[in-house]
């Protein structure tokens, strides 16, 4: 809502100061407020608000087209050459006046919200034919000018301004849907951006090891590249995704533990328990960022009693993924680096307040739990 103000404070401060101008205009004698018409007083500020707001809100707009800025100058010039025969000819309810102040209401919309008038000018003509034919057979064809004040004084002219603010609340609502679109484009580009971040690393570091198996001609070569293979199916084609199965991921990271088994010369001990409906979906490549840190931050620092242990769990609300490990605390670092921070982002963009990311440190042991609500 804030940014939502933000985008549109000329409008704030248009309609925050018209209501001083009219009532200094008034003290000023230039023009008269009446006391008993609050709504038509109301209806005015609000159009004189939309015509102080509108020029103020689109400036950049207007300042990089100077086709258009010019527009919108003859048209202020066309409101007040009406002002000016409305003066001098001091006839109520002018034809004239009434026919220019159309056209510069008209343009002003056009020039100032094309898309908008461009998307509802059916509706703009629905309401607003109607009223100046109306207008037009009464002040012309109902006899002279002291008939149409006596039924002037009769008519409800009230309801010639009814559209107005409601004209408004549409452009207000495309407003707010543009903003939408706006930000769930960029959330999209971040994701695609995030998803390309993550592990290459790893897939450098096991080709690197399979190099070294197929020069030792090892049997475990053709599985090495099974697995590999596997996980960059899943993370090229499956990651793009915006859900999996969790059987699915859990396969993923079983082919990564048991990668990274092979090229441990150490003794290492990971266990990887799951007790989940596995038919559940969850958004792909998230655990993954966490397995990563157990292993370059825990295992890999240490010479030897290393571990990683992993849970994945349910109950009837959320998935949790509990995974913890030990390290070395001589060398102790700071713990995930870019890749906590992408998957804090990305949850931030994909589960919002439908999940929790918990880090717990003690001594040396490093445990992480994310939990993530079924339905979100």
């Amino acid at each position: 809502m804030i940014q939502f103000l933000k985008q549109y404070r000329a409008f704030v401060f248009g309609f925050s100061i018209i209501v001083p101008i009219f009532y200094l205009l008034d003290y000023l004698s230039l023009i008269i407020l009446p006391e008993d018409k609050t709504f038509e007083i109301f209806i005015f500020a609000f159009i004189w608000g939309l015509v102080i707001s509108l020029p103020i809100h689109n400036y950049k707009y207007l300042k990089r087209n100077k086709k258009t800025a010019l527009s919108v100058f003859v048209l202020f010039v066309l409101f007040f050459i009406a002002l000016a025969i409305d003066t001098y000819m001091q006839l109520p309810d002018n034809p004239i006046t009434f026919i220019l102040l159309i056209g510069f209401w008209i343009g002003s919309a056009y020039l100032l919200a094309p898309t908008f008038f461009k998307k509802y000018w059916k509706v703009i003509a629905f309401f607003y034919v109607p009223i100046f034919l109306y207008f037009m057979y009464l002040r012309l064809f109902t006899g002279g000018l002291e008939t149409y004040l006596e039924i002037k004084k009769e008519f409800p002219f009230k309801f010639f301004f009814i559209p107005i603010p409601i004209l408004f609340m549409l452009w207000l609502i495309e407003q707010w849907k543009w903003l939408q679109n706006l930000k769930a484009e960029k959330s999209n580009a971040e994701l695609s951006l995030l998803r390309a971040q993550i592990n290459p690393h790893f897939f450098f570091n096991t080709l690197n090891n399979l190099y070294a198996l197929t020069i030792k001609n090892s049997k475990q070569a053709p599985e090495v590249i099974l697995k590999l293979s596997d996980m960059m199916r899943y993370t090229i084609y499956e990651g793009e995704k915006e859900k999996v199965a969790l059987s699915d991921e859990i396969e993923y990271l079983k082919n990564y533990i048991e990668l990274h088994k092979i090229r441990y010369k150490k003794t290492v001990e990971i266990s990887f328990n799951y007790i989940i409906d596995t038919r559940l979906t969850i958004t792909p490549l998230l655990y993954i960022i966490l397995l990563e840190n157990a292993f370059k931050h825990g295992i890999d620092s240490l010479s030897e009693n290393a571990f990683v242990k992993i849970d994945l769990f349910e109950d009837d609300s959320f998935i949790y993924f509990k995974i913890e490990n030990n390290f070395d605390e001589i060398e102790k670092s700071e713990s995930g680096g870019i890749g906590l921070i992408n998957l804090k982002r990305r949850l931030a963009l994909l589960y919002k307040n439908n999940h929790e990311l918990k880090v717990e440190t003690t001594k040396n042991i490093y445990k992480t739990t994310l939990k993530i609500a079924k339905h979100a």
